[in-house]
């Protein structure tokens, strides 16, 4: 495994070995557990509510997020997807992202909570995810949005997915999107990359878990760009893009790979490569100098290209 930077090093010394593929319905319980201790905070800042939208199989939950200062006009719409190698995770995992679109960007922030794998391989979270654009785009006005401001976002899986959205409403001529936020994305089955050998470490997402997440998710079927988005052949007319990348991540070098296509397919793409790095260490790590700046970094690109 890379050399990680020294700040977060010790981070992994109070993390047991955890294989999260083995057993889903059990990873999500041990998610759900690790969140019941810290539940989502209350902030007068933010009004957050739920409502159902129709999704392909059936009503798809989604948790708004409302900015409560009283600025006048529309506010900039962010379609957030949360993480968990499309196996897990679920509105609250994704609870502390979404807080920080609303504020930083002054955004309604509309998270969704797809279907999961294996119970539901692909297409059924990405057909999910596009549906809940269409949805939000279809009632902009109702929910203080302007369409011309909408942007997609994600983390890990959750980056797969937005990644995957943009390039679909682009293809069908869907809602336009001003923003992708890809955030640590999975971009490429195929596992090819170097990195994904050179993290092995099974107290964190590693080769392993990311060869084994894909096959959870495809399950015997093909990869398609909408599965995989480094699959797409053409990443001409897609929105602006800002990739957080860490170093000693084994999704690294798809994601340096997808930016820099990005950049020669003539879209304005910011990359964000944060050294020695393991995959979602601000979650192990929340209160470093290193996480916070992180954060920073994406909230300010996202906050900035939406105004």
């Amino acid at each position: 495994m890379i050399r990680l930077h020294p700040e977060i090093a010790d981070a992994l010394n109070h993390v047991p070995p955890f294989d999260p593929l083995a057993d889903p319905a059990a990873t999500r319980m041990y998610l759900r557990s690790l969140l019941a201790a810290k539940p989502p905070t209350d902030d007068p800042r933010i009004a957050v509510g739920h409502t159902t939208v129709p999704g392909p199989a059936g009503d798809l939950t989604v948790r708004i997020y409302r900015p409560t200062d009283a600025r006048p006009g529309p506010r900039p719409g962010v379609l957030y997807f949360h993480g968990g190698a499309f196996i897990s995770g679920d509105l609250d995992t994704g609870d502390g992202n979404c807080r920080d679109l609303c504020l930083a960007a002054g955004a309604v922030v509309v998270s969704v909570d797809y279907r999961l794998a294996p119970e539901h391989p692909y297409p059924a979270a990405f057909d999910d995810c596009y549906a809940a654009l269409l949805w939000t785009a279809g009632h902009a006005d109702d929910l203080g949005i302007d369409p011309a401001r909408l942007a997609v976002a994600g983390r890990s899986a959750g980056g797969t997915l937005a990644a995957a959205v943009a390039l679909a409403t682009r293809d069908r001529g869907g809602p336009a999107l001003a923003f992708q936020l890809l955030l640590v994305p999975a971009l490429d089955d195929r596992c090819e990359q170097p990195s994904v050998d050179e993290c092995v470490d099974d107290r964190i997402v590693d080769g392993r878990v990311v060869r084994g997440m894909w096959k959870l998710y495809l399950d015997s079927g093909a990869a398609t760009p909408y599965a995989a988005p480094a699959r797409a052949e053409d990443l001409t007319g897609l929105p602006p893009a800002y990739l957080e990348v860490c170093q000693a991540d084994a999704l690294r070098d798809e994601a340096l790979a997808y930016a820099h296509r990005l950049i020669a397919a003539d879209v304005h793409t910011e990359l964000h490569l944060v050294p020695g790095a393991f995959h979602l260490f601000e979650g192990y790590a929340p209160t470093t100098h290193l996480a916070r700046r992180t954060t920073t970094a994406w909230t300010e690109a996202i906050a900035s290209a939406l105004r």
